[in-house]
């Protein structure tokens, strides 16, 4: 989760803007995926990107606000972490044991929703908690340094967070990158939640 989330903060901070919503984007991964698990009883792979898709959306509202309205996103992030956060105390409380404040437990109502660990927990002291989780984080973190660094689209997000009337008047779709970029940055921190709580933690 801590580096997902330093991800997705630096995502954002390499294409110029301030991603300050990293937390409510995690908060929503979490409500998200455990929903899906225990609400739904879903499997692993598809709570995973219910996280992704969860975060990527909190993103994408303060993108649309930055890009039509000019709201500044640090604002815009901060509000939208709280809202994020009452409204999965809301939704989880509908998947709660009814004698403690904590929701169901994966391994007891949905164990197809663990994260697979193939076999990587006995080089951790036999951790149940060590998945594909770390193996996944260290995919992540390559692919999203080559978008960054190596691709048109990559340079394109940086260009625009630099100056984004310049990448307007050369061509580039300033207002989709700037969504974008918070998409990408609200995914990761949607997908370092999933990576927690789906291991029965």
């Amino acid at each position: 989760p801590l580096i997902m989330t330093g991800l997705s903060v630096a995502v954002a901070f390499k294409t110029g803007l301030f991603n300050i919503g990293a937390a409510g984007q995690y908060v929503i991964g979490a409500g998200a995926s455990l929903y899906c698990a225990l609400g739904f009883g879903l499997p692993w792979y598809v709570c995973l990107l219910a996280a992704i898709a969860a975060g990527a959306v909190l993103g994408a509202i303060s993108g649309l606000l930055k890009a039509y309205r000019n709201v500044n996103e640090v604002i815009s992030c901060i509000m939208l972490n709280w809202i994020s956060l009452y409204l999965v105390n809301a939704l989880l409380s509908q998947v709660k044991e009814t004698a403690s404040p904590y929701t169901f437990t994966l391994s007891s109502t949905n164990p197809d929703a663990i994260l697979p660990s193939l076999g990587l927990g006995a080089l951790f002291s036999d951790n149940q908690y060590v998945t594909i989780a770390i193996p996944l984080t260290i995919v992540v973190a390559i692919v999203i340094w080559v978008l960054l660094e190596k691709t048109k689209f990559g340079y394109e997000l940086k260009a625009t967070g630099y100056n984004k009337n310049a990448a307007k008047y050369c061509g580039m779709a300033e207002k989709r990158n700037i969504i974008l970029s918070l998409m990408i940055s609200g995914a990761l921190a949607g997908m370092g939640a999933a990576m927690l709580y789906l291991t029965g933690y």
